[in-house]
């Protein structure tokens, strides 16, 4: 942990994307210019200020808040969150403060670090989710990310997620009202995940994020009820990473913007499996809660691997793994 500690010091003041091997790291989504391609996921990380003494917030590409709506959302009721084999479920139900208290406290905070601000913005109706990004519309933020793809929630995101005429709807809509560059970020609970990512495309969106949690259950057998008191919850970790890279393979080989690929993300080795199989930026989440310092591992874990075969821009690894059959 030392050694990552003090080589976090020494790399904090090189300019933003190149380490000190000439690497190039940037990355550019809808124009905006990350130094690397690892941010944090939505929920996982708050707004970066609880792991504030652990993370060096300059070294990611871009921390992603958590869920913001236009008025303050109590969640759902607890239990909340169970441990399930290789990860966890949650039911949190995007519990948050609303947009004017992220907008008075988060924004000044995130906005003291060399990195770039993306809001997850959520919503139960079309308006509800237009208010927020009218809202934001002249705050000093990079890019919005639209959760349309929550579990959790029984109005609402779910509902948007699974139909592709919704999908293309909202994003259609919010394209209208956005200032900022729009991610959709998509739910792995349907059918086809190319059929989603193609009605986000149609609908205006500048880059597509992949996955959201899957849906599950536990049932708590001593207490003979469910483990959450939502009764399902969202499954996330590194039991669904399989899925999560073949969704983003299938999504990458159907449309041409840019992907954010994450679900089970806990190493480089990880991450590298999605911007292979076509993401030109990758989140990491639930493996932030066991090892606050995995962000930056990351980072430094695909810096040595493009040393190592001798890769000078991340750009180069991107989408390589191809199926060798198709036409």
């Amino acid at each position: 942990m030392n050694g990552t500690a003090n080589s976090v010091k020494e790399e904090k003041n090189m300019p933003a994307g190149n380490t000190e091997s000439g690497l190039d790291m940037t990355v550019n989504l809808a124009g905006v210019e990350l130094k690397n391609p690892v941010m944090t996921a939505s929920g996982t990380f708050g707004s970066g200020e609880e792991y504030g003494e652990f993370v060096d917030l300059n070294r990611l590409g871009a921390v992603v808040t958590k869920g913001v709506a236009n008025v303050p959302w109590p969640g759902n009721p607890t239990p909340r969150i169970a441990e399930t084999y290789g990860g966890m479920m949650n039911a949190i139900g995007l519990q948050n403060p609303g947009i004017d208290l992220f907008c008075r406290r988060d924004i000044p905070f995130l906005k003291k670090f060399d990195t770039r601000i993306i809001v997850n913005v959520c919503g139960k109706t079309i308006g509800d989710y237009l208010e927020v990004v009218e809202r934001l519309a002249d705050e000093p933020i990079d890019l919005l990310e639209l959760n349309i793809s929550c579990p959790n929630v029984k109005e609402g995101g779910i509902a948007f997620g699974q139909d592709p005429k919704a999908v293309e709807n909202i994003t259609r809509e919010v394209k209208k009202h956005a200032k900022q560059p729009v991610i959709v970020k998509l739910s792995p609970n349907v059918t086809d995940i190319a059929e989603m990512a193609k009605a986000a495309e149609a609908g205006g969106a500048d880059v597509i994020s992949l996955i959201n949690t899957l849906t599950g259950m536990k049932i708590d057998i001593h207490r003979q009820t469910f483990a959450v008191a939502n009764k399902t919850g969202g499954v996330s970790g590194p039991a669904i990473k399989p899925i999560a890279v073949r969704m983003v393979y299938q999504a990458a080989n159907a449309v041409k913007v840019p992907l954010i690929g994450m679900g089970g993300i806990s190493s480089a080795e990880d991450a590298l499996e999605f911007i292979l199989a076509g993401a030109s930026a990758v989140s990491v989440g639930t493996a932030n809660f066991y090892n606050p310092m995995t962000t930056v591992e990351v980072v430094e874990g695909i810096e040595a691997y493009m040393r190592q075969r001798q890769v000078e821009h991340i750009g180069d690894l991107v989408g390589i793994v191809k199926d060798t059959h198709s036409r």
